[in-house]
């Protein structure tokens, strides 16, 4: 007799339908799953026997195949288990039921628990598109699968309740849908403990405004992490669309909470520098998100950028101007979203000294230029903004007198948003990420600004993506300005910006 039974799979970040189909003939016991199932996926009948077993049913002593369509898709992980088992024991006639509408999907303990998945959102997001009604899964995601309106949710402890339900004799109820709360930001970090680097300041919240990724070059102690680490103070909240894709990152690799399973707060994730390539981009033999992924929507901070492997620099360039990361196996591809504002952080020299106006660099000249070449000019030209934060002198460590909040600013940057979402018609396109070919009409400036840009493109050597760098720029400093026009000021200012390279780089 042939059964099958609805469960889900998961490429990347998106789901994808997967139909447990089990036959029971007669001939020499066996028990085998085809279909390119993994080394856990295999497992599975040592599972599903030992479930059988302890949850009071038979386990049928036959020739069982299972085959888990599509058979083109590589299968990976326990979350096949559940579907196995229900569908050996509807094959073997033990159970009668409906299972249209329904997907199935759980690792199974051998006593007949159901233990806690991974990647439950994107499942569930899936089985709505499919318009499949109910999704049974292990009680521990349920929390998780309820974010999603539109869908019955059923969590189940073990094999046994599940069998009660199916019967009748016991219907188990309907998880609630999990309510999205938005909380005040309570963070203990606030702008107004900087003291002095006004400059700097200012760097920082055009690059929130925009999302533009930056630079921040200076010796130790000037302030450089401080600035970032303080950040996320002045970026505004997610949407829930945004809410939905970072989570979906992180329910793959199990890190959300069961009591609350949502990344409401924009990620911040600062990889010390020894991370590989594969840390940073993704990968493994069973591909999943790397450091990228993890902060999309969010904040990627590298400080001590030359400390980072070559190889793991190079493998951003890519990524952080097209948002997405594809990793590529022989039988499959996997994509992740990484759309991220990058903040690097980095000494000018090993000491750290070169060019302070009171301590004196110990450095060669060639030791300096062998470590800032460690950061190489393609990824350098794409980060937009570079500042530098210089040491902060005493009247200013010193002063009582109260810095700018983090509130204040933030109130700017929303604003700054807000004339964004109504230019591009779109909550997630900022000035850093506009649409090329309306560039013109978004990034209009005046002939005069023409001509200031024109002779700081032939005097210092600006590339044709440092010449777009600076429009975006620009066009993020007159909305912070609440201005329709990019102004002479404004260019002015954003070329600052794309000017520290000569003072460091190419001297």
């Amino acid at each position: 007799m042939v059964s099958s039974v609805y469960s889900m799979g998961l490429n990347g970040v998106e789901a994808f339908l997967v139909t447990a189909e089990v036959d029971i003939s007669r001939g020499l016991p066996a028990f085998e799953i085809v279909g390119l199932p993994d080394a856990s996926v295999k497992e599975s009948k040592d599972r599903v026997r030992a479930a059988l077993k302890n949850s009071e049913f038979k386990f049928p002593v036959s020739r069982i195949i299972v085959n888990l369509a599509p058979g083109n898709i590589k299968k990976y992980g326990p979350i096949y288990d559940l579907p196995i088992l229900l569908a050996v024991l509807s094959a073997s006639g033990q159970i009668d039921f409906d299972n249209n509408d329904s997907i199935f999907i759980g690792e199974l303990s051998l006593s007949g628990e159901l233990k806690h998945t991974n990647g439950i959102l994107p499942m569930a997001i899936k089985a709505k598109e499919l318009g499949l009604k109910k999704i049974y899964l292990p009680k521990a995601n349920a929390k998780e699968a309820a974010i999603i309106d539109g869908i019955e949710i059923f969590p189940v402890n073990n094999v046994l309740e599940l069998k009660n339900h199916i019967n009748y004799e016991k219907r188990i109820n309907i998880q609630p849908r999990t309510e999205i709360i938005f909380k005040n930001n309570n963070s203990l970090l606030d702008f107004s403990q900087i003291k002095g680097q006004y400059d700097a300041k200012r760097a920082v919240e055009i690059a929130a405004a925009g999302n533009h990724n930056i630079l921040l070059i200076g010796p130790p102690g000037s302030g450089k992490s401080m600035l970032a680490k303080r950040m996320p103070t002045i970026m505004p909240s997610m949407n829930f669309e945004e809410i939905i894709e970072t989570t979906k990152i992180y329910s793959i690799l199990g890190m959300l909470s069961q009591e609350n399973p949502l990344v409401l707060k924009r990620p911040f994730r600062s990889p010390h520098h020894t991370v590989s390539p594969a840390g940073l981009t993704g990968g493994g033999s069973i591909p999943k998100p790397g450091e990228l992924s993890l902060a999309h929507n969010g904040i990627l901070f590298l400080d001590e950028l030359p400390e980072f492997s070559r190889d793991s620099l190079e493998v951003l360039r890519q990524p952080i101007e097209e948002g997405k990361i594809t990793i590529s196996r022989v039988k499959s591809s996997f994509t992740y979203p990484c759309s991220v504002l990058l903040i690097v952080a980095m000494n000018p020299c090993p000491c750290g000294y070169y060019g302070h106006p009171n301590k004196i660099c110990t450095c060669s000249k060639r030791t300096i230029n062998k470590y800032l070449s460690r950061v190489s000019g393609p990824l350098l030209d794409r980060i937009d903004l570079h500042i530098e934060v210089p040491s902060v002198e005493f009247e200013s460590i010193s002063s009582y007198e109260e810095s700018e909040k983090s509130e204040l600013i933030l109130k700017r940057v929303i604003l700054s948003r807000n004339l964004q979402n109504q230019r591009y018609k779109s909550k997630k396109i900022c000035n850093s990420k506009a649409d090329l070919l309306k560039f013109k009409e978004y990034f209009e400036i005046s002939p005069n600004s023409k001509k200031i840009l024109q002779k700081a493109f032939e005097k210092m050597g600006i590339s044709a993506r440092g010449y777009e760098k600076i429009l975006r720029i620009s066009r993020s400093i007159a909305d912070l300005e609440n201005s329709e026009k990019i102004l002479e000021e404004h260019i002015l200012e954003a070329i600052q910006y794309r000017s520290l390279d000569k003072k460091y780089w190419y001297h």
